[in-house]
């Protein structure tokens, strides 16, 4: 089989796992932050995890971008810049700014989202810098472009804002949840994830790939059924807890 012909198998793959994980997570969640319990392999160190788990996609992205055949010239590099300004901050710059520094998560999930980091960076890594047609410079300004960079964008400065509003609801020492109030707060449960939908759309825009398309609805299926966990978790913890707030998607969802 040639790396063509795989790589359209485990495109293909890779959507209809997603498909399966998106009604899955309805009825099982993934064994990390409140939801962690036992019989989900050792507990380790909740930020020696999450480096684990992310850092193969900056590490990986980088070499594609190093080896590939289609690096030069300058859209090839903006791609690589608009990765890894998301994943390096992911996997080196998140994990100890996270509270509560003894936390621990079990080891299934992290080796779970090691598997998915390093085929999700194989598919658009290698698709970008191999085996797609090389995009001209003048892709910057193309309508795709501009739109999906703009919403790659928007979508990150929306998870960075909703990680900082959650960062700081409680004091050092503090334990326990709060309520998170202010910018999409007030219309969502989960801006965080509504920042991530947002970013990879945007991607997937940019780049105009079936790659890109494929985080796209990764992402989608991973994080909207966690986002309405949470919102019902919040709705059963706190009485008062806002009624018109939605989970994820703002007067909709």
């Amino acid at each position: 089989m040639s790396e063509p012909e795989f790589f359209r198998v485990l495109l293909v793959g890779w959507l209809v796992l997603a498909a399966v994980t998106f009604v899955a997570l309805f009825f099982v969640q993934a064994p990390y932050g409140r939801y962690t319990r036992k019989g989900w392999g050792p507990a380790i160190d909740r930020r020696f995890g999450w480096i684990l788990m992310e850092s193969p996609s900056a590490v990986l992205f980088a070499l594609f971008y190093v080896l590939g055949e289609n690096r030069a010239g300058l859209v090839p590099l903006v791609f690589l810049f608009m990765w890894e300004v998301h994943y390096l901050h992911r996997s080196f710059v998140f994990p100890f700014r996270m509270r509560g520094e003894r936390k621990k998560m079990t080891l299934a999930p992290v080796l779970l989202a090691v598997v998915f980091n390093v085929g999700n960076a194989y598919l658009n890594g290698r698709w970008l810098y191999t085996l797609s047609p090389p995009y001209p410079d003048a892709w910057l300004s193309d309508p795709r472009f501009v739109i999906g960079a703009f919403l790659f964008a928007l979508g990150y400065g929306v998870n960075k804002h909703a990680d900082a509003v959650l960062r700081n609801l409680r004091r050092p020492g503090e334990t326990g949840y709060k309520i998170p109030h202010g910018g999409l707060y007030r219309f969502v449960s989960c801006p965080n994830y509504l920042g991530e939908v947002i970013e990879w759309c945007g991607w997937a825009i940019a780049t105009w790939s079936l790659a890109g398309l494929a985080f796209a609805v990764w992402t989608f299926a991973n994080l909207v059924p966690r986002a309405w966990a949470h919102h019902r978790w919040y709705r059963e913890r706190f009485p008062d807890y806002p009624p018109r707030r939605k989970a994820v998607i703002p007067f909709l969802l």
